[in-house]
């Protein structure tokens, strides 16, 4: 049967192609920093032995990154609505380029936290660049769609970056893990440079870095950015308790070797990035918020099913990976809603609010990161307990900032 291409669909056609081609290119660029977490996490217990320091000393470097990479959001969103798009986003990754070197050079902790400072603020450029290139160009289910097919490449750091990391230390040392972190920036700065445009026009531009101060200040007295931001950050909070504690947990509560424990990380972090695919199609069928609160409560109830079980002595390997996975799996179906909530009244200053949201979002994820560390003993109930916390104050907040409109 011979399919006849209307016009519509012959331009349709080179739409769907820059669609899915900025997609990737965003994505890629999105990639970045957490690719610099997810691929680093297999070698934490391998470079406490070889710097000789103890776990506690090692999860400073990765809190440290954490709370770098949220700052920088707040530097690079505002320069961005300042000088357009490009300019901050190439400085941002040539630094990330730097440190990523300095750490693969670093022969003692103290370097090391210094260069991972620096990678986490450059980082923290690709990011948000690319959030707010995805509102310049897009708003509403497009932007979902969008947004999910940026996540759909971000889904390959969780998965893939751990077992790499494995493979990496297996076969070599944790400083060539910084070498290959180092090559993925230089592609995504070609990439960067070749494929992606400026989105942000000069007459659109901020006209001075009081405006974009201002903006900030009219961003936290709007009631729906505020509330929807909160949720986000306090719901993908719970996700990075389970980054920073998972390590130590799966290889000493359970005994798993690093690659066994990548590949059950990838588990769970997979379940995030599908239910973010399963975002954008769902949110044009029943609504955004609609979305938001079913995904939150449910994320809420698998993870206190999960903290009960586990307090009662029910902490089988088999049963808390199926319940990260389902309570993940929501966790992820929310995030995007939320996101374009969040930013949906704010076109004009895209990359301000885009970097505000991080900022908050991330600060709060690395200040529960340096809290579950206090408590970390190698066993789940510290890290069951921070995931359901973080659930239940996320689900709070959906009725309460987040309940109503602006």
């Amino acid at each position: 049967m011979t399919t006849t291409m209307t016009p519509e669909r012959i331009a349709a056609r080179p739409a769907r192609a820059r669609f899915v081609r900025d997609g990737l290119v965003l994505g890629l660029l999105t990639v970045l920093g957490p690719f610099a977490i997810d691929m680093y996490l297999p070698s934490l217990p391998a470079i406490g032995r070889s710097l000789g320091v103890g776990p506690d000393a090692v999860l400073v470097s990765l809190t440290a990154y954490f709370a770098t990479f949220a700052l920088g959001q707040l530097v690079f969103g505002p320069i961005s609505d300042l000088v357009g798009r490009k300019p901050p986003l190439y400085a941002g990754v040539l630094l990330f380029l730097f440190a990523s070197v300095g750490c693969a050079l670093a022969n003692d902790l103290p370097t090391l936290i210094a260069f991972r400072v620096l990678e986490g603020i450059g980082g923290a450029a690709g990011m948000v660049i690319a959030r707010a290139v995805v509102r310049d160009l897009h708003s509403g289910h497009d932007e979902v769609r969008l947004l999910s097919v940026l996540m759909l490449v971000f889904s390959v750091s969780p998965v893939l970056a751990p077992m790499v990391g494995s493979l990496v230390i297996a076969g070599t040392s944790w400083q060539v893990i910084f070498w290959l972190i180092a090559v993925l920036a230089v592609v995504g700065l070609v990439l960067a440079v070749v494929l992606i445009p400026e989105t942000r026009p000069r007459e659109l531009r901020s006209a001075s870095i009081g405006e974009v101060w201002n903006a900030c200040g009219r961003l936290l007295r709007h009631r729906t950015f505020v509330g929807f931001t909160l949720v986000g950050a306090c719901a993908t909070a719970g996700f990075f308790a389970f980054l920073a504690s998972s390590s130590f947990v799966f290889t000493g509560q359970y005994g798993l070797s690093p690659m066994l424990y990548s590949l059950a990380f990838s588990v769970n972090a997979g379940a995030f990035f599908a239910g973010m695919q399963l975002s954008g199609r769902l949110a044009r069928r029943y609504g955004l918020r609609r979305i938001v609160v079913v995904s939150v409560a449910a994320y809420a109830l698998v993870t206190v099913l999960l903290l009960a079980l586990t307090a009662a002595g029910i902490d089988h390997l088999a049963v808390v990976i199926a319940l990260l996975f389902v309570a993940f799996t929501f966790l992820g179906l929310g995030g995007p809603a939320a996101s374009v909530l969040a930013l949906a009244d704010h076109g004009d200053i895209a990359g301000t609010a885009s970097s505000l949201m991080g900022t908050i979002q991330l600060v709060i994820g690395a200040a529960l990161m340096a809290v579950t560390s206090t408590f970390a003993n190698g066993t789940i109930l510290p890290m069951t307990t921070a995931v359901a916390a973080c659930a239940l104050l996320a689900f709070g907040l959906t009725f309460t900032l987040a309940g109503k409109g602006k």
